[in-house]
């Protein structure tokens, strides 16, 4: 079963045959999501709409800032959050700690191959 591919046009027909629409918004800045602890911003994020049986749903990837609600006075920095394969990956290819591969993605905006680079030629 490996290596078997799907032509898009098929993939697209077959949607349309079961009543699934799938549009990807273009030229998003911004999104988000507000809890009642934190807000979780994604910037420049891919954002596609699937609308099945009367209902829309949203996938949203991108890398993530989390900002605690309550601290009127600004001075709490952001959290920045990156998916955890990124951190491991980072890790295991230079041998560093957790905290300096997240100190380099947050360096290289995110950006995995950058911040091992930035690890290496440190």
């Amino acid at each position: 079963m490996g290596g078997m591919k799907i032509n898009p046009r098929q993939m697209q027909k077959a949607m349309k045959q079961m009543g699934i629409k799938q549009t990807e918004i273009e030229d998003v800045v911004e999104v988000i999501i507000r809890t009642k602890r934190n807000e979780i911003v994604l910037k420049g994020a891919e954002v596609v709409s699937v609308e099945m049986g009367g209902s829309k749903s949203y996938q949203i990837s991108g890398p993530e800032t989390v900002r605690e609600l309550g601290s009127d006075d600004g001075s709490s920095e952001p959290q920045v959050t990156f998916a955890a394969s990124d951190v491991d990956l980072v890790m295991s290819q230079t041998g560093c700690d957790r905290e300096k591969a997240v100190e380099a993605l947050t360096a290289t905006d995110g950006q995995p191959a950058e911040a091992i680079l930035k690890i290496m030629t440190e």
